[in-house]
């Protein structure tokens, strides 16, 4: 049996090795894909220090990666929609009987040489696309798209709030200016990261920590608030400080995930404004892939600024250091096999 290289976590302690791997063969109705680009994301990192775990996974140990792109190298038998060469990109999960499994956390992910998909969990990538910018297009702008897009319901000028502007938030700065809300206000504490949004096209960067923070967001709204607000930091604190800028009949958005309690504080006023907490998680891969291929082909989207480096497989630790540490302030990093 071939061997190929896979960068593995072992749950129980967690950690995280590259070792060789029999190279899947592909079953009835999937696909054998050579991997050439997979992002490393901060839900990756967040697997490898404890702060999540798979609900789904058959064993204790699991090899990384939802965002990946690459080339069909094998299909399996009753596959008539792929050959061999054609450029994919693997959707970030799979529904199986019935539930959402994620790859990379729920099965095998794409920090590896080759990667298993079904049949129906890919897209075709474009030509004129890098594999490094079509990796990323899984997770890192499709789920602020399906936020934005379906969760959020964003209409063109309306006001609008973005919490935690990093490998998904800046991301969602984007594709507000693309949806035509208006304004945009990002909200970090990173002064880095706020500059960040304001190059992606926020009208307003604020700090979290600025004690005129709600008297700003009120004068750029014409006292209105914001109609919805996106917390892509999954921090307490932040949500409760989205909370006190929104509109009536506002909604918040929460992206960011975490195991801590949600707390409002003023709940008369929450259910006198009629507002609204919407969870949010990934995005319809077979809806979502094709729209952001689509307007990043026609050059309606440019998220080739997104990726701040490209390290090989045997790289994949210091990846995880990097993005974990903010080394650089890296928006994604790539790995290629």
């Amino acid at each position: 049996m071939e061997q190929m290289l896979a960068a593995r976590l072992h749950l129980p302690s967690r950690t995280l090795r590259l070792e060789e791997v029999p190279r899947p063969q592909p079953g009835p109705g999937e696909v054998l894909v050579k991997v050439a680009a997979a992002g490393v994301c901060l839900s990756d990192v967040h697997l490898i220090d404890g702060t999540l775990s798979p609900l789904l996974l058959d064993g204790d140990a699991v090899t990384l990666g939802h965002e990946v792109s690459g080339t069909v190298a094998e299909t399996g038998d009753g596959v008539t929609a792929w050959t061999p060469g054609q450029r994919v990109v693997l959707h970030a999960g799979e529904v199986r009987d019935g539930v959402i499994h994620t790859r990379g956390v729920d099965y095998d992910g794409g920090w590896a040489e080759y990667a298993l998909s079904s049949a129906d969990a890919m897209t075709a990538l474009p030509d004129t696309i890098p594999f490094e910018q079509g990796a990323i297009i899984p997770d890192a702008v499709s789920t602020p798209w399906g936020a934005i897009t379906v969760t959020g319901e964003v209409r063109p000028a309306e006001a609008v709030g973005v919490w935690g502007v990093g490998g998904l938030g800046v991301h969602a700065v984007q594709l507000l200016r693309a949806v035509g809300a208006c304004p945009i206000v990002a909200v970090d504490p990173s002064a880095a990261a706020r500059d960040r949004a304001l190059a992606a096209g926020a009208d307003l960067a604020l700090d979290s920590a600025d004690p005129d923070l709600r008297t700003t967001v009120a004068a750029a709204t014409g006292g209105l608030g914001l109609a919805a607000a996106f917390d892509f930091a999954g921090v307490p604190a932040v949500r409760e400080q989205a909370l006190t800028v929104l509109a009536p009949k506002g909604r918040l958005v929460l992206v960011g995930l975490t195991n801590q309690p949600l707390t409002v504080t003023h709940g008369t006023r929450f259910s006198y404004l009629q507002q609204r907490i919407l969870g949010h998680y990934g995005s319809d891969m077979p809806v979502a892939l094709p729209q952001l291929l689509r307007l990043i082909n026609r050059g309606r989207l440019d998220f080739s600024g997104s990726v701040s480096d490209v390290l090989p497989l045997s790289g994949a630790a210091e990846a995880v250091e990097r993005l974990e540490q903010k080394v650089g302030d890296p928006i994604r990093l790539i790995l290629r096999p």
